[in-house]
């Protein structure tokens, strides 16, 4: 387990009970959302390819296992999932086909501090997290967490720049009036890829959502031991 200061992230607070329910279904609602879900998921299958069709995966955070049916696809493989959010590992444990469940192995953690061994599972498979972490040394705390727990890759979504979605989000965010809070950061590939290499992960590919448009993009770092 690592020893580093777990930072805190003021959106992961926000998964009650019934926020955690309302997260289930928000992926499910209309056919704009069940596009882009449909197209996320393609996204994470062929990152999970590069990434060598791992035999173990760890989800995390793992939501309300979203991902889960794609993870289960490969029959023989070893599923783990965790969160920060008892209640979202509750209602994904509680809304997703049995089938699927009495695969899983689950557990509440932080992504900054994952209570396993170095090297314990082979891929960490990580979506819809970074994009919400702004601060540089909290990311390389994350990164450094992943490299340590994984054997052999890392799969893992965040905003970059360089596409259409993200030149419109920055223009809206020099009109709009700085707030204390903030949970949502586009990052600068040339920064992000820095911290990849400083926290000893090498980009082996990436996948992008819809390219040059969206800011969505899955990176397939190759672990420091591996």
């Amino acid at each position: 387990m690592s020893e580093s200061p777990t930072p805190r992230l003021e959106f992961s607070e926000k998964y009650s009970a019934d926020h955690a329910e309302q997260y289930f279904r928000k992926h499910q609602a209309g056919f704009w959302r069940r596009l882009s879900n449909w197209r996320e998921t393609a996204v994470a299958r062929k990152a999970l390819k590069i990434a060598g069709d791992p035999a173990s995966v760890l989800d995390l955070p793992c939501g309300t296992g979203r991902f889960w049916a794609l993870l289960a696809s490969k029959p023989d493989r070893e599923l783990y999932g965790a969160d920060y959010s008892q209640d979202m590992l509750r209602v994904a444990m509680d809304m997703r086909p049995p089938e699927i469940t009495r695969r899983m192995r689950v557990f509440q953690c932080s992504a900054f501090n994952i209570p396993w061994p170095d090297n314990a599972v082979e891929n960490i498979f990580s979506m819809r997290l970074v994009h919400h972490i702004g601060n540089s040394e909290d990311r390389l705390t994350l990164l450094r967490e992943f490299g340590r727990v994984a054997a052999n890759t890392v799969c893992l979504s965040l905003w970059v720049d360089g596409n259409l979605q993200a030149r419109r989000r920055h223009r809206l965010e020099s009109r709009r009036k700085k707030e204390r809070y903030q949970n949502r950061f586009v990052i600068p590939r040339r920064q992000i890829e820095a911290e990849f290499r400083q926290a000893g992960l090498e980009v082996i590919g990436h996948v992008d959502f819809l390219r040059f448009w969206s800011m969505w993009r899955v990176y397939i770092l190759r672990a420091p031991h591996a």
